[in-house]
């Protein structure tokens, strides 16, 4: 039986397991810093969740989406920093209180890039040639290549389990076995949701003191042939890292009351019940920060990588119903921001704002132009959103892409293509460099897990992270 199997495996757990606990400030390690990736399945449609409110762009963003243009007065805005251009989608209200802390800020037109790529150079280039993205506005493969920061979509490994190699540590993933969190060397540890058993115990049924017993007595047992000691080793490990954290993953709102993050994810919870699947990661990540000093040495004490999704962004069709606040992005925008809200209210309350960054990744961003389905169709640069307490949220960073359909940032050239592709000015390595360089390696390191980094020459660092 693979490792995973064991670690994934939903099991009944005694009731007299519980977690260490400990508080905020009695947890937080010296030197700890963790970056959770929000991956955004199906392409967000960035140019409605980050708008530019002066006259002169919006005036030309209302004038091509049309329909599917937010109302001026309604952008969210804190009123401070970057807001003075821009708004947030309206359903984005609850990210309030990080924008006003100085802790919010987006970045503009990010996507996979081998290289600084100009429109003539794009237009002139061969099919499949290097400087162009594989199978460019594809699912599969640019997800792959935001995961990967890779240029290949065959290569096997993701950007944060290259990362988490270097120090090393472990990619816990809470959104299932994406190619972000494989290394070289180890996949990531997928976790289940908050509440769930976890580990072997109840996985065959039957007697499970005496199997358990079995299989602790067999893989004790030493033995020359060196796959036997191997597969050993990784069981007794995948144990000993399933009754580890265990009790601190059955922690839900509704059986503990006491814990202390739960006041956060108050507006995300209702009847004990967390309301929204990214919720219910973030709240398990919440968790496993807060009491990370209970975790197995194997999975690193110090430095840590998660991983999160959510669903849904494909948006064809019907991406606004009736008003800006009604249809399939404005759900879509709310449910992000009210977990990621959540999540940073609990990083204040256990007084790690500042040691934990989460950002967001999509597929791409969404044509300029709507489609005929009152949706929009697959693009490639695209806006994300960094969130934490070392975030540079007094400004926005990227290149804000020029808004004119064929202009210089639009890919498009013939009438059949007219939609508006923005391509990108920001790279996901030189996205991914500032995040790791704020998470402690140096640029050798760097050099390392994002092997397209050298391209960009003396642009390796987009600035909205505070100095390590």
């Amino acid at each position: 039986m693979k490792r995973r199997h064991f670690l994934a495996s939903a099991a009944a757990l005694g009731a007299a397991a519980s977690p260490l606990l400990l508080t905020g400030a009695q947890a937080q390690a010296v030197d700890y810093k963790a970056l959770v990736c929000i991956f955004l399945y199906g392409g967000n449609d960035g140019m409605n969740m980050v708008t530019p409110r002066d006259a002169t762009r919006y005036g030309q963003y209302a004038a091509v989406r049309g329909q599917l243009a937010l109302p001026q007065a309604q952008l969210f805005s804190s009123g401070s920093g970057w807001g003075v251009d821009y708004g947030l989608h309206p359903s984005m209200s609850a990210l309030g209180t990080a924008w006003t802390d100085g802790a919010l800020a987006p970045v503009f037109n990010v996507g996979p890039l081998y290289q600084p790529l100009t429109k003539a150079e794009f237009r002139a280039a061969p099919n499949n040639g290097k400087i162009v993205p594989d199978s460019l506005f594809s699912h599969s493969d640019q997800q792959t290549l935001w995961e990967t920061a890779y240029h290949d979509v065959f290569k096997p490994t993701g950007w944060g389990g290259r990362a988490a190699q270097t120090r090393p540590t472990t990619v816990m993933s809470v959104g299932g076995n994406g190619r972000f969190g494989i290394s070289e060397l180890a996949a990531p540890l997928v976790l289940p949701g908050p509440g769930s058993g976890f580990g072997i115990d109840g996985y065959f049924g039957g007697n499970q003191a005496m199997r358990r017993t079995a299989l602790d007595t067999l893989y004790a047992q030493g033995d020359t042939p060196i796959l036997h000691n191997a597969f050993a080793g990784q069981q007794r490990d995948a144990f000993s890292v399933a009754a580890a954290l265990a009790p601190t993953l059955q922690i839900t709102p509704g059986n503990t009351a006491s814990e202390p993050i739960n006041a956060a994810f108050a507006p995300v919870t209702s009847g004990g019940n967390l309301t929204s699947g990214l919720a219910r990661q973030l709240y398990q990540i919440a968790k496993l920060i807060e009491y990370r000093s209970s975790l197995p040495s194997s999975i690193g004490s110090t430095r840590h990588v998660y991983f999160a999704t959510m669903g849904g962004f494909d948006t064809h069709g019907d991406q606004i119903a009736g008003d800006s606040l009604t249809g399939d992005h404005a759900n879509l925008m709310k449910q992000l921001a009210d977990a990621s809200a959540a999540f940073y209210g609990a990083m204040k309350t256990l007084g790690l704002a500042n040691n934990v960054t989460a950002f967001t990744q999509s597929d791409f961003g969404r044509t300029f132009a709507p489609n005929s389905s009152n949706g929009t169709d697959h693009a490639w640069g695209n806006m994300q959103l960094v969130l934490g307490g070392s975030v540079i949220g007094t400004s926005s960073y990227g290149a804000y892409p020029e808004l004119v359909i064929r202009g210089a940032n639009d890919v498009g050239q013939d009438s059949w293509e007219n939609e508006g592709r923005w391509l990108p000015t920001t790279s996901v390595d030189q996205y991914a460099a500032t995040l790791l360089r704020w998470w402690g390696l140096n640029e050798g390191q760097i050099d390392g897990v994002l092997p397209n980094m050298p391209n960009f020459g003396s642009a390796r660092n987009v600035g909205f992270m505070k100095p390590a």
